[in-house]
């Protein structure tokens, strides 16, 4: 599947109808931005069943704050709506299907066992 603009409108729908959201935080005016943007496409081929969105940092400010994004490009991966992994910074195609392949394979009951563990009353 090629990748899909993300915005306040659809946001909600897609993190909630789909169980992993490889997201890329972007702007027109970003240098390493471009660069990174055939990267993500690509892998995003590779994997059809799983939703590869861009959200324009420019054009979705609140999105952009609702994620604290404060460098871009940023690479945010959410599972199950958690987010379970986030990165500053453009990729090489290898690292990005690494962490596509590890999201997948992550047991997600171990993960919100630790969330639980964390919080302010433990």
């Amino acid at each position: 599947m090629s990748t899909i603009a993300l915005t306040k409108d659809n946001f909600d729908s897609i993190v909630e109808n789909n169980d992993i959201i490889i997201i890329d935080f972007w702007a027109e005016w970003c240098g390493p931005c471009k660069n990174f943007a055939p990267v993500f496409e690509q892998v995003s081929e590779q994997y059809p069943d799983i939703i590869f969105g861009k959200i324009d940092t420019e054009d979705q400010p609140e999105l952009a704050q609702d994620f604290n994004v404060r460098s871009i490009p940023l690479l945010l991966v959410l599972k199950e709506n958690i987010a379970i992994f986030s990165q500053a910074g453009a990729l090489p195609a290898s690292a990005l299907s690494d962490i596509v392949d590890q999201a997948k394979a992550l047991d997600m009951d171990k993960v919100r066992q630790d969330l639980e563990n964390q919080s302010p009353e433990s």
